[in-house]
């Protein structure tokens, strides 16, 4: 079982070509459901069966995981027994009546303008960390890529005069997302007045946004920067790099912006993720009713 489960995870990296973080998350779930089973004595695919399953997820559920978690070691224990058929070491998938828990749809927190704006106003940009942490909050929010996109974007995705970037997303996925131009302004200015200073040849790798070390910044790094400007700004919110994300998605469908378009430039694969976005602002949706529906007037 040891041995199918490392397949399992060679499959993912190299079939698949999922990101890091999703093959760590995958690793550490298939892990407790594999020392669940060594627990059973159950040594053989064959001997897995629904009951057993479903005994792993009370098990997990009684534990307190969130049902997010809980969600995802559920998609995970499929994904499993499905390769498990595929590979032809299993000639039934037990979990084929296994249902995730329906989870209620949360919608994402954002800040308003006035609330990016406040978070800009208090960057010190006369300083070589307070240029690159402005382009930095610049792009997030102009271009909506997640952090792990922003921190992997190297010189040559970066095209300041047609006012895109190109991004490897989930998969390594390549899209081209636009970006508006004070985000443009605020890049250039930081590539040459602050990166060309922060450059060490041994540690940048051509890297756009580096640490004051001169490495490539790293996901914690933005977001204990943000956490900073959060504090400076006063403003009362839990702000994380996805905030921005979820800002810049709202503000474009609030705007007028095409669903598809908005689905291209996040990156998703399914238009019922970017749809979330949608149910935001009802007070936004009763004013534009307001606004252009004749029964108003």
């Amino acid at each position: 079982m040891q041995h199918i489960f490392k397949d399992f995870i060679n499959f993912l990296r190299i079939e698949r070509n999922l990101s890091k973080n999703t093959i760590e998350a995958y690793s550490n779930d298939l892990t407790r459901y594999y020392y669940y089973l060594k627990d059973k004595q159950i040594l053989l695919p064959t001997s897995i069966d629904l009951p057993i399953i479903r005994e792993y997820i009370n098990l997990l559920a009684n534990l307190g995981l969130c049902e997010t978690t809980l969600s995802r070691n559920i998609s995970t224990i499929k994904t499993f027994h499905k390769y498990l058929v595929e590979e032809n070491f299993s000639e039934e998938n037990p979990t084929e009546f296994l249902h995730a828990p329906k989870l209620p749809a949360k919608l994402p927190k954002i800040l308003d303008l006035d609330e990016i704006e406040q978070l800009l106003e208090v960057i010190d940009t006369t300083k070589l960390k307070g240029l690159r942490d402005n382009a930095i909050i610049e792009t997030l929010y102009s271009t909506g890529i997640r952090v792990s996109e922003l921190i992997s974007l190297k010189m040559p995705d970066i095209f300041l005069e047609q006012n895109v970037i190109r991004v490897f997303g989930k998969g390594m996925k390549e899209r081209i997302v636009p970006f508006g131009n004070r985000a443009s302004e605020s890049i250039n200015k930081y590539i040459i007045g602050a990166r060309t200073n922060l450059i060490r040849k041994q540690k940048s790798k051509n890297y756009v946004f580096l640490n004051l070390r001169g490495a490539p910044i790293s996901r914690m790094g933005v977001w204990k920067m943000i956490q900073t400007y959060v504090v400076l700004s006063g403003i009362n919110k839990q702000v994380s790099p996805h905030v921005f994300r979820h800002s810049f998605a709202t503000h474009l469908l609030e705007g007028g912006a095409n669903l598809r378009a908005v689905q291209e430039m996040l990156g998703h694969s399914d238009i019922s993720t970017t749809q979330i976005y949608t149910h935001l602002n009802k007070e936004f949706i009763i004013k534009q009713h307001k606004k252009y529906h004749p029964r108003w007037k």
